[in-house]
């Protein structure tokens, strides 16, 4: 619940802040997964979309919804952020495109039993979550038997390293194995901010745990020619090492 109330509070002040300053990158009905620029409309992560009941896990201002709308998929999107999801409306009047969105917490889906084919977020959700095992169960929960989930978060290797996108920044400052939690705290020491690493086992373990089949995971290398920085993100450190993991998983065919 700590983490539950620092994200919220943390996503509703900064809505405005984040846009103003990633939208060029993210767009308003484009599909980015990460920071490296991986575009669903070229990698096809989430297969044939038309006709598909989809969710979108954590979905901001709703930008990967609106283009999923715009494919001919059935979705709906939430995030805990009004803030966020005030900005989505903005953004549905200013494109033409809406978006059905909720107001949710992830480890707590108001959603009935086997609803979506599909569940995607891009960075959405997961990461903020102190649980992420009940947030994997819920979205168990609410996709049909065979259910695809596809999820981007940061690539858990790079919580070893310092936030510096430059080549100063390529070098080991924090133990792989330390899953502290990044927080941020105000004047009373109350987090406003929390973010949870866990390794790429940690990420296996609470998936199969869930009951889902991990069938990928996606490691984007930075593209010659993309100048673009973001936060830790960047070419420099980018052409060395991971900054993004993509993962793939279903639902048993038969849960």
């Amino acid at each position: 619940m700590e983490t539950s109330r620092a994200s919220r509070t943390y996503w509703d002040s900064a809505a405005d802040e984040y846009l103003e300053e990633h939208g060029d990158f993210l767009g308003s009905d484009r599909f980015i997964w990460s920071p490296e620029g991986v575009d669903e409309e070229a990698a096809q992560l989430l297969g044939l979309v038309r006709g598909k009941r989809i969710l979108e896990v954590g979905c901001g201002a709703a930008q990967c919804s609106r283009w999923l709308v715009g494919q001919g998929a059935d979705v709906v999107a939430f995030d805990i952020s009004l803030e966020q999801l005030r900005i989505a409306k903005d953004l549905d009047a200013r494109t033409g495109t809406s978006v059905r969105t909720v107001a949710a917490d992830a480890v707590a889906l108001p959603y009935a039993d086997s609803t979506f084919d599909i569940a995607c977020s891009a960075f959405g959700a997961l990461p903020f979550v102190a649980d992420v095992g009940t947030a994997f169960r819920q979205l168990e929960r609410v996709l049909k038997p065979g259910g695809l989930l596809v999820f981007s978060v940061t690539h858990p290797f790079r919580w070893t390293m310092p936030d510096d996108p430059s080549p100063a920044g390529l070098r080991i400052t924090h133990s792989y194995f330390d899953r502290t939690p990044y927080v941020e705290v105000d004047e009373s020491g109350t987090p406003v901010y929390a973010e949870h690493h866990r390794t790429a086992g940690d990420w296996i373990r609470e998936l199969t745990g869930a009951g889902f089949v991990v069938d990928d995971l996606l490691e984007p290398e930075w593209p010659a020619g993309h100048e673009l920085v973001w936060g830790g993100w960047g070419p420099e450190r980018g052409r060395y090492v991971p900054g993004t993991a993509i993962w793939t998983a279903h639902k048993a065919p038969n849960a």
